[in-house]
């Protein structure tokens, strides 16, 4: 019992950072589990996060519908290794943009200077170093597309306002907005 009133606590300053933190919220963002982000982070409308770590100062445009799993991390600095051996103490903050209706599965890694597009899905484990087109289903280290989302029935999807339902254990979940 007392583990649980823990997690509950862990949760809900979790929820106090992000509204600390973010750049700018959108509606209905779930948090079931651990969030760190950044002062440059933008979240959409219907994010949901189960444990999601943003570091470093580049910016982060999250959109509208996206389902993040556990463990997933954005990295959007990097040490500048151009100029010096082994690397100069400047480092490098490149920009990362979720564009709307994408999943984000368990133990992804995303570095900074993506974009994954519109409808994209990365399957776990994936590093995303190079941009991913929309309805892209993407997986590996490096990530690469290997199939695509029927267009049709996305576009149906999107229609319908069925694009994203969240399904998940909400005995955890704090919702914001």
């Amino acid at each position: 019992m007392l583990r649980r009133i823990q997690r509950m606590l862990d949760i809900y300053t979790s929820k106090k950072k992000i509204i600390a933190k973010a750049k700018k919220l959108g509606k209905n963002i779930v948090i079931n589990d651990r969030v760190k982000i950044n002062k440059n982070t933008t979240i959409g409308n219907n994010v949901l996060f189960n444990g999601v770590i943003i570091r470093e100062n580049g910016n982060v445009t999250i959109g509208n519908n996206i389902s993040f799993a556990k463990g997933c991390l954005i990295l959007t600095g990097n040490h500048d290794y151009r100029n010096g051996l082994p690397y100069s103490d400047n480092d490098i903050y490149k920009d990362v943009v979720i564009g709307d209706n994408v999943w984000i599965g368990q133990n992804v890694i995303i570095l900074g200077g993506v974009t994954i597009g519109e409808g994209a899905i990365i399957q776990a484990g994936s590093v995303v170093v190079f941009d991913i087109p929309p309805l892209a289903i993407a997986g590996g280290n490096p990530a690469k597309p290997f199939k695509y989302r029927d267009k049709k029935e996305y576009e149906n999807l999107k229609r319908s306002e069925h694009i994203h339902i969240f399904k998940h254990n909400r005995r955890h979940t704090i919702n914001i907005g």
